[in-house]
């Protein structure tokens, strides 16, 4: 069954405030009337009160016994009703009138087989692309409110669309199977057999994770992308299936171990081998990118703490040659007033007196030779010094150009052209490369530094041009310029677009819901006037604005608001709950956010059906506890004294427990904590 909590199926919640109590649960004058108009007594008056106002949020008649006590209290108090009455009917066939009158006057129809041959339809349909059991059941919802169909019982949702789920994946299955050969199978099935020598099956090396960016992981992770991809390209066999179908297979199988996946039908095993593979196969490629993005940037640091280094060591030459140029200016000053000399015995007594100066410091040659090395360090250009860093990753930066299949998402080439020009000339190791290429899209001081012009012929500057290239290439992947084949995150971002066929028929109806006009022309002329009304309106706001300031060279400047000062009463307001604040260990603290919360209820099989665990709860929270304090399985069930085993703990953080998950649960968190 799947989890009621990971679903939008409306329930009561755990507690409401004041507010949430008088904008929900207040009836309007038109409800009292209808009411008091088809009732008899108080007790049937607060009966049809609570069934109308629980249908209003909820969209289903529940259980009068599972209406919260507090929302009954709060009618009592609206409709002046004695406390003592108590809520339920002596007679069924009143109940089923109400509810009869309740739907008439909401305009609600029953849920009938109408409703449930719509419902089948619209599962089956958005089956095809989800496979989460929650988000059909939300379709499902959203398809039954638009209609104005009452809701069912969420039993009811659950078992259709677990019915139509599994026929849906059956097929699927069955039409990846079809397509592939007898060899094919057998090899798939060997990926789960267990090693004789490494006790261990190849399945486990299909999820295996990257490790640290360094140079030595970047080619482990090479290597396993290149067995990867020996295991074969199914994108053909997978491309009936959706992208998030697809991925739901991959991570639902990701958490299994060999043996789990042996017991399942050879359809499902082989299908969800396949989108594993297939998965695994991009996610290496996004790994392998960002792999190389980090290890360029560390080059770039690196480059730039070298020139800070070669800076200080600098300082001192720099303050002795600024030493040498005062003397010489001084001597110049105090030669007489003209600005040479009237002859030469004067001239030679000039020269005199600067090499007096010069000499001492080592010369003319040797202080030419200083001004040389302080010159070529001098503004921000770190960029000489990048070849001694990027030297030794330069094979596993060829190995990664070989590996991975790059294109251009726009019509600039210059950068795809290089790389080929830098893969052909890759077994090259003398100073210079000749050849026609266009380099325009280097920077200034990039081209200073590759590009070598002489009276006959260009050269390219083989060192300084590698790390160019390479740079550039991370330059391009982060802002999507680059992409590469195979990859998800560094996918070409038009093949998600919708073709200009689908969203032709859409633009009227869109340009109307939004009040935008149809035609270019109109829409440019009205965004135009749209801007312009609105810097007009901040302009003449800006003299009341105290926060935001702009410069006199333009830039806009917002100010921090200054801290209002603590009050001597919220200091002992503070001290006072420090004093009658009960010592609570970390367990309490964690059941109690929980309480409050609910974090837990995105916890669970990635399938999205309830746990099969006795007490998940409890089960969850030490989990929790265990992982978060940095405890090992084995280690936190021997302090928790029997009250779960460590296999328990390690099945329960493997199956139940993603990244995602943890993610949804702080955000329930935080907000629960700013609320408070």
């Amino acid at each position: 069954m799947t989890s009621i909590e990971r679903t939008a199926y409306p329930r009561f919640k755990r507690y409401y405030t004041n507010k949430e109590l008088r904008k929900i649960y207040t009836p309007t004058p038109s409800e009292k009337a209808f009411a008091l108009s088809h009732t008899t007594g108080q007790n049937n008056y607060l009966n049809l009160m609570v069934l109308l106002k629980s249908f209003q949020r909820l969209g289903y008649f529940p259980k009068l016994e599972k209406v919260p006590v507090v929302v009954i209290n709060h009618l009592k108090n609206i409709l002046n009703l004695p406390k003592t009455i108590k809520i339920g009917y002596q007679q069924q066939r009143t109940q089923y009138r109400h509810r009869s009158l309740i739907r008439d006057y909401l305009q609600v129809k029953p849920f009938n087989f109408e409703a449930l041959a719509k419902m089948q339809a619209t599962i089956s349909q958005s089956a095809q692309v989800m496979d989460y059991p929650a988000d059909l059941i939300n379709v499902a919802i959203e398809e039954l409110i638009k209609d104005r169909y009452e809701l069912p019982g969420f039993n009811t949702l659950d078992r259709e669309i677990c019915r139509i789920r599994e026929a849906i994946n059956s097929q699927i299955f069955r039409d990846v199977v079809q397509q592939l050969s007898p060899e094919l199978r057998e090899r798939l099935n060997e990926l789960l057999e267990t090693h004789p020598v490494e006790k261990r099956s190849q399945f486990n090396q299909i999820k295996k994770l990257p490790k640290r960016p360094t140079r030595n992981h970047l080619n482990d992770l090479l290597a396993h992308h290149s067995w990867l991809q020996s295991l074969g390209n199914f994108t053909s066999c997978l491309s009936h299936i959706s992208q998030p179908k697809l991925k739901h297979f991959a991570l639902e199988v990701s958490v299994l171990d060999a043996s789990a996946l042996k017991e399942m039908s050879l359809p499902k095993r082989l299908t969800l081998l396949l989108c594993l593979i297939h998965y695994c196969q991009g996610e290496t490629c996004d790994n392998l990118v960002e792999m190389f993005l980090k290890r360029i940037a560390t080059i770039h640091q690196k480059g730039k703490d070298e020139l800070e280094r070669l800076r200080k060591l600098h300082q001192e030459t720099t303050e002795k040659l600024v030493g040498i140029f005062t003397n010489v200016l001084q001597v110049l000053v105090e030669d007489k007033t003209e600005p040479k000399p009237q002859n030469q015995q004067e001239s030679n007594v000039l020269l005199h007196q600067i090499n007096n100066i010069l000499t001492p410091s080592g010369g003319v040659a040797q202080l030419l030779n200083e001004c040389e090395a302080v010159n070529a360090y001098r503004g921000n250009n770190y960029l000489p010094l990048l070849w001694r860093f990027y030297k030794s990753h330069r094979h596993v930066f060829f190995r990664f150009l070989n590996a991975l299949d790059f294109h251009s998402t726009s019509n600039d080439a210059c950068l795809i052209n290089s790389l080929k020009f830098l893969l052909n000339n890759s077994h090259r190791r003398g100073e210079w490369l000749k050849g026609e290429l266009d380099l325009s899209f280097l920077s200034q001081q990039w081209q200073k530094l590759v590009i070598f012009n002489q009276v006959k012929e260009t050269k390219i500057v083989r060192r300084h041009f590698e790390v160019a290239i390479f740079s550039y290439l991370a330059d391009e992947l982060k802002s999507g310029d680059i992409a590469v084949s195979g990859s998800f995150n560094y996918s070409d971002w038009r093949e998600q677009l919708l073709p200009w066929s689908e969203c032709e028929p859409l633009i009227t109806k869109y340009c109307t819901n939004l009040g935008l006009a149809k035609d270019a022309n109109s829409l440019i002329k009205n965004l135009q006037n749209w801007l312009s009304n609105t810097a007009k309106r901040v302009d003449n706001s800006y003299p009341e604005q105290a926060q935001l300031i702009i410069r006199d060279t333009g830039e806009p400047v917002l100010k921090k608001p200054p801290k209002n000062p603590n009050s001597y009463s919220l200091k002992v307001l503070e001290s006072i709950i420090a004093e009658r604040m009960p010592e609570r260990n970390l367990i309490e603290i964690l059941r109690n956010v929980d309480y409050w919360t609910n974090f837990t209820r995105h916890f669970g099989p990635l399938s999205g059906s309830d746990p099969k665990l006795e007490r998940p709860t409890e089960r969850y929270l030490l989990t929790t506890f265990t992982y978060a304090c940095n405890l090992g399985p084995t280690q936190a069930a021997r302090h928790m004294r029997g009250l779960i085993t460590p296999r328990l703990l390690y099945f329960v953080n493997q199956r139940h427990i993603t990244i995602d998950n943890l993610n949804a649960a702080l955000v329930d968190i935080i907000n629960r904590y700013h609320r408070q």
